[in-house]
């Protein structure tokens, strides 16, 4: 397959459990694209700031915590190894805390205003799939291709809950806690005032809770395909 042009933008966007993350995980790998995960930098934000002892609503909080942060992804075959500032933090920013703690960070404002740059300079040098929430509408509103990947609340749910399970030895995890706080993840991502979740005009719908992960990324590469070859 021909390499894209070093400025080629994939963008994957959608709400918690839509398969954003593992999908856009296996498709780097096999078109050789860099992979941002801009959900993760939130979670690291959420992250740090605990392990701070910080109130993940306090600005000017978050901006002192904001000022020495830092953020780096290593590749791994399809896995996305993540650091924050040195420690290898890939499992533990996936627990429903961080979850909940991560939708917190994400709408205040100067918490996007630090991570757009960092978010923007990740895809500069390097052909790139960015997913998140805001990935196609504010990060890179002229992408090459975007997608926005979804599935109903039930659907979702499960795929997160199994998620946790193998994150995370809390034994006190359940499906219906983890469908309440998706759904109040949902309400909140798509009803703040930065950067709300929502689907780009221009970007392609795909449902995907009838879909398994190959069907998901098997879809977007030929969608790929035809945008980038022509």
């Amino acid at each position: 397959m021909q390499k894209p042009e070093k400025n080629f933008i994939l963008t994957i966007d959608g709400p918690s459990g839509a398969g954003k993350s593992t999908v856009s995980k296996k498709i780097a790998a096999r078109l050789n694209l860099s992979y941002i995960d801009t959900g993760a930098m939130y979670r690291c934000v959420a992250w740090a700031a605990r392990e701070a002892g910080l109130d993940v609503t306090c600005e000017s909080s978050l901006q002192t915590l904001l000022q020495n942060l830092k953020i780096r992804f290593q590749a791994s075959n399809e896995n996305n190894l993540v650091f924050c500032n040195e420690h290898e933090v890939t499992s533990a920013i996936r627990s429903p805390e961080i979850d909940a703690l991560a939708s917190a960070v994400s709408s205040v404002a100067c918490v996007r205003k630090a991570l757009l740059p960092l978010q923007r300079a990740a895809a500069q040098y390097n052909p790139a799939i960015i997913d998140g929430r805001d990935a196609g509408t504010v990060i890179f509103p002229h992408a090459d291709l975007k997608i926005y990947l979804d599935a109903d609340l039930a659907t979702r749910a499960k795929r997160r809950f199994a998620e946790q399970k193998l994150n995370t030895e809390n034994a006190e995890i359940d499906l219906k806690s983890v469908t309440e706080a998706i759904a109040n993840r949902d309400q909140a991502d798509s009803s703040r005032s930065e950067a709300p979740l929502r689907k780009a005009e221009d970007a392609i719908f795909v449902d995907t809770a009838n879909l398994d992960i190959e069907g998901v990324s098997q879809l977007i590469i030929d969608l790929y395909k035809a945008r980038f070859n022509g």
